[in-house]
């Protein structure tokens, strides 16, 4: 995959997708233990990308909110970047 690939963004909706719902689900629907370990395994794999990958999955990220029209999926795509560890403060 290169820079300009549309996959990328594309799964990275996709990863972002699956881990708001792992948040937002209720224990009925997935086990909370389960559903930390899953985004807790997620974001370990993302922050063990070389920096260059980080940062353009981070402005993969900021294209998609920048472009979103749900204001709940803008602010969680927003804010992910910060919640799973790949950049230091919540304003990227």
């Amino acid at each position: 995959m290169t820079d300009r690939d549309p996959l990328v963004p594309a799964l990275t909706g996709v990863l972002v997708d699956v881990m708001w719902w792992l948040e937002s689900c209720g224990d009925e629907e997935v086990d909370p233990d389960s559903a930390v370990k899953v985004m807790e395994s997620v974001g370990g794999a993302l922050l063990r990308l070389p920096s260059g990958q980080r940062e353009r999955l981070v402005q993969v990220l900021a294209d998609l909110a920048a472009a979103e029209e749900d204001p709940v999926r803008r602010d969680f795509l927003k804010s992910f970047p910060f919640a799973i560890g790949l950049v230091e403060d919540e304003d990227g």
